[in-house]
């Protein structure tokens, strides 16, 4: 039961990695949790390079030492699907209110 928990987290991490590392290593100022208001302000790209190197890091973290990914077990690929579209969802919802409020959709 806990390594479901913790593959399902790890696949947020790693999902939540990429729109941070995407922005980024192209130079873009992004949202997140250390700009003014966390989430929301903009924070300059080596800040999104780093948070996404953090996120990387804990999600490697929970898929392998503590969950111990295993992609042959069914349960493990439906955690971790279902974490990554969990995620996946919520910064397309976050990210596209934030960034039309910002005038930069």
């Amino acid at each position: 039961m806990w390594s479901l928990v913790g593959v399902f987290f790890a696949a947020a991490f790693a999902v939540n990695a990429i729109p941070h590392f995407v922005a980024g290593v192209q130079g873009r100022a992004f949202p997140s949790p250390f700009a003014s208001p966390p989430g929301v302000g903009m924070s300059a790209p080596p800040v999104n390079v780093l948070w996404a190197a953090a996120n990387a890091l804990a999600a490697w973290a929970l898929f392998c030492p503590v969950a111990g990914f295993d992609p042959a077990r069914t349960g493990h690929l439906i955690a971790g699907a279902a974490g990554g579209l969990v995620m996946a969802l919520f910064h397309s919802r976050h990210f596209g209110r934030v960034m039309k409020e910002a005038g930069r959709d």
